[in-house]
This record gives structure tokens, C-alpha cells and sequence, in this order.
């Protein structure tokens, strides 16, 4: 396993972007606009709820954020898809921080639960992701995890079988 650190601020966050912490190919964060934390609080391969790894991560709110202007005029709301988009994110983060190698992109995810909104009123959101598989074989290589998100300390996305695999095309 490569050794990096188990947090991150968000200037590493903005390397991950560039492809300059795991290296060129490899696991990558999208970019502003669309990167949706601004800091990895935890990460390890053998924590969380299942012993397979965990990530913490959080996205500070604030009532100027890009999608509050267009979704919905009038009445905004952060799109759910967002915060299911940084769940994967987180996903696929983890994957690299494991040394695994290529190229993160969403499989899917069985199950998707919106119980809340975030709106311009709320501080952070809070991502907790459990592996319940992290699999890599010399044909594949993915993790498969159970997400929720807090808005200020209340649950208002969960989500059961997500799934980002790893690939070097």
C-alpha cells in the first residue's frame, strides 16, 4: 500500500485534480466546480462499519455555491445528484489513496434514499463512506461501499451499493 496521509486539506484536494497525488492516470478528483468537499477529515483501507475502509469528508455550504443560482430560481436547493456525485468521489478517492492504479469512474449504485435538502442556510455537509468490498484482481479493480450525507449533522442522503471501479484504459 502507498503511504499517504489519512486527511487531506484542500490544496491537496486541488493536486488530486490535477493528477499530481496519485500520479498521472490514476485516481482523480474533478475540479472546481464539480469537486464537491474541500477536505478529507479520515481515510484508511481496514476502518469503517465493515473493516474494509472508510473516508470522511466535508463540504463547507455556503449561499453563493453555483448551483444555488440555477437549481431552483427562486427556491434553491442543491441538486441530490451532487451529493451522491461526491459519495463516488470519495469512492474512487479511496481507491487511489489504497496505491491502487487508473482511472476512477462510477459502476453505479443499488439503492439511493433523499430524505433532506441542503439549502443556502446550511454550514457543512458531512460524506461518510463504508467499503463493504475493495477488490483488486489482476482484471478489476473496485471498491463497492454503503454513503450517507449529513447537512449539519442531520442524515439527508443514503445510499447502498455504490460502485467506482479503477481502469488503465
Amino acid at each position: 500500500m502507498a503511504q499517504f496521509p489519512s486527511s487531506f486539506d484542500k490544496d491537496d484536494l486541488l493536486k488530486c485534480a490535477r493528477g499530481e497525488l496519485f500520479g498521472p492516470g490514476n485516481a482523480q478528483l474533478p475540479a472546481p466546480p464539480m469537486l464537491m468537499m474541500d477536505r478529507i477529515t479520515e481515510v484508511s483501507a481496514d476502518g469503517g462499519a465493515h473493516g474494509k475502509g472508510h473516508i470522511r469528508a466535508e463540504f463547507d455550504i455556503t449561499p453563493d455555491l453555483w448551483f444555488f443560482e440555477c437549481h431552483f430560481p427562486g427556491n434553491p436547493i442543491m441538486p441530490g445528484c451532487l451529493g451522491l456525485d461526491g459519495l463516488w468521489q470519495l469512492t474512487g478517492f479511496n481507491l487511489g489513496w489504497r496505491g491502487w492504479q487508473g482511472r476512477g469512474y462510477a459502476l453505479g449504485v443499488g439503492e439511493v434514499k433523499l430524505t433532506g435538502m441542503v439549502r443556502p442556510d446550511r454550514k457543512m455537509l458531512t460524506y461518510k463512506v463504508d467499503f463493504t468490498k475493495a477488490i483488486q484482481t489482476r482484471r478489476l479493480t473496485m471498491g463497492v461501499a454503503d454513503g450517507i450525507v449529513e447537512a449539519d449533522g442531520e442524515v439527508i442522503y443514503q445510499v447502498k451499493d455504490m460502485k467506482v471501479a479503477l481502469s488503465e484504459s
